[in-house]
Formats: C-alpha cells, sequence, structure tokens
C-alpha cells in the first residue's frame, strides 16, 4: 500500500517537475518575443536612438534567459534530488 502511494506521489511530482519547466520556457519565450517586437517598433520609431535600445533589449534579454534557466535547474532538482 504504501510503495503505491510513494510510486504515485513520485509519478506527479515528475510531472510536475515537467510541467513547471514547460511553463518557464513558454514564459521566457514570449518574454524575450515581446522585447524583440517593442525593440524594432522603437528603433523604426527613432533610429537615431539604435544603439542604447540595442543594448537595452540584450541586457533584457539576458536577464529572462537567466531566470529561464534558474528554474529549469529547480526542475531538475525536484526530479533528480
Amino acid at each position: 500500500m504504501f510503495l503505491t502511494v510513494f510510486l504515485e506521489t513520485a509519478a506527479f511530482t515528475n510531472m510536475g517537475a515537467a510541467f513547471a519547466a514547460v511553463i518557464a520556457v513558454f514564459g521566457a519565450a514570449m518574454g524575450i518575443s515581446r522585447i524583440g517586437c517593442t525593440a524594432l517598433e522603437s528603433i523604426a520609431r527613432q533610429p537615431e536612438a539604435a544603439g542604447d535600445i540595442r543594448s537595452s533589449m540584450i541586457l533584457s534579454a539576458a536577464l529572462i534567459e537567466g531566470v529561464a534557466m534558474f528554474a529549469i535547474v529547480v526542475c531538475f532538482l525536484v526530479l533528480f534530488v
């Protein structure tokens, strides 16, 4: 009885970790695409500020990517530790 409950709980934990990783990656993809879209619109409206906009875009995308990697690492820790 205890073994079946434990195995079912482990299966739900694995599914939850996988689902959380998918949500983290999807959220990061949506955020980076939103940043790219607004940066292109801003550069089209004001071409002389392209360098500043591009550097801000790269910094924001890197921060979003870092948060997504951190979330995936936490999901792997839930799975394997």
